[in-house]
């Protein structure tokens, strides 16, 4: 007979999780548990007078079994799973759209509990299939060549509400339980929506999640993190979740990146490349990958390949091309083939790998680049307290 232990001293109460996370509908006040760990949900269950294995039960159910009810937690007493279904709920973002490119990739308009919408993308290929996951609803960079750039920031994704997206993926794609050899979905890259290291508090928790081998277990070597280069988190993210970096570089002087690229005018070139330099664990085996979309005369020509060859001489480094995804009124045309190949040769005779990568998914605007949300909403306060945040993480880094 299991005795369940009595409620722990000082222990939070329910009404301190409530109302429920941006995940829940608007009229459901429950707890949401999708992104809690172990301990949180420990903490959770606490004022109900479970014990903690309860938690890794929950736990097990959730991030290894896909479960989306507790009704489907059968190793759970009845009586118990329906007094946590009247506090909790395991959720998922509701789909407003859902794409299939002809090329096989699919694209997913989710909304949350407040209305606001992100974008996730799966790109299926041979041997392996990645979810391109969204950090933020709209972005606050304005990369001129950036269809998600055109839409102002509304707010962050929660540690939930990003986990979420690979846990919806995995249920459309290949489902349950995890790890799975066969399964569809091995790789995340977050290079959806948003800059993640505007968010690197809720991507970090987030991913330790999609990580964890007793959960979704997703290996930290099929993560990466792509960043504009937000310089004071770059090393954190080396040393908390140890997984790939992939930088949004795009020009390779800091005149033109700062007109393409805004960021760079906070964070210029030699701050970003000595920050890659620094990159905790970096090695031939463990390189960074430089993204660099192709646009027509203005980044393509063979004095900007040997420049760049230049700016990243001596960091182990992978330099993936991109032809530029056109989106309406984008200021842009993709550079001519023949002159992305004489790009990439120059960059390959250099001994560094320079593939072209293939647009996947244009047809439905899921290339990258063109993602863009219907979401355009936020408050002034919470502008003023995400801009506040920013400002305290930047003078605590001493800058």
């Amino acid at each position: 007979m299991t005795t369940q232990a009595a409620p722990i001293t000082n222990a939070p109460t329910l009404e301190e999780f409530l109302p429920g996370g941006p995940l829940a509908p608007a009229a459901d006040n429950r707890i949401e548990l999708v992104g809690m760990d172990k301990a949180e949900l420990a903490a959770v269950l606490a004022p109900l007078g479970l014990p903690a294995f309860r938690a890794k039960q929950i736990y097990r159910w959730m991030y290894v079994n896909g479960a989306t009810s507790f009704e489907q937690m059968t190793d759970l007493g009845k009586e118990l799973r329906a007094k946590l279904e009247t506090h909790f709920r395991i959720g998922r973002p509701r789909i407003s759209a859902h794409q299939v490119s002809e090329d096989g990739t699919q694209k997913w308009l989710l909304a949350y509990g407040d209305g606001n919408e992100a974008e996730t993308v799966f790109i299926p290929d041979e041997g392996r299939g990645t979810l391109c996951v969204s950090s933020q609803v709209g972005c606050t960079l304005t990369c001129t060549f950036c269809h998600t750039g055109t839409q102002r920031l509304v707010r962050n994704l929660t540690a939930g509400e990003i986990l979420s997206q690979v846990m919806l993926a995995r249920d459309a794609l290949d489902g349950w339980p995890s790890p799975a050899a066969d399964r569809d979905l091995t790789n995340i890259v977050l290079m959806g929506m948003g800059e993640p290291l505007y968010n690197t508090d809720a991507v970090v928790k987030a991913m330790k999640l999609a990580m964890d081998g007793d959960g979704i277990s997703i290996s930290r070597r099929r993560i990466t993190l792509s960043t504009s280069g937000v310089v004071p988190e770059i090393a954190r993210i080396g040393r908390e979740l140890n997984c790939g970096l992939a930088i949004s570089l795009h020009a390779v002087t800091d005149e033109l990146r700062n007109k393409i690229v805004p960021i760079n005018r906070k964070y210029p070139l030699e701050q970003l490349i000595q920050a890659c330099r620094n990159y905790p664990g970096l090695s031939n085996a463990r390189r960074i990958t430089w993204e660099y979309v192709m646009l027509k005369g203005v980044n393509d020509s063979d004095a900007d390949a040997r420049a760049l060859l230049r700016l990243i001489e001596g960091i182990p480094s992978k330099i993936n091309l991109i032809p530029f995804n056109p989106w309406p009124g984008s200021p842009y045309e993709c550079s001519d083939p023949k002159r992305i190949e004489a790009f990439a040769n120059i960059i390959w005779n250099a001994g560094y790998s320079s593939p072209v990568r293939t647009p996947r998914g244009r047809d439905i605007l899921a290339a990258c680049g063109q993602l863009k949300s219907a979401s355009e909403r936020i408050g002034k306060r919470e502008r003023d307290r995400m801009e506040a945040v920013r400002l305290e993480k930047e003078a605590a880094a001493g800058l």
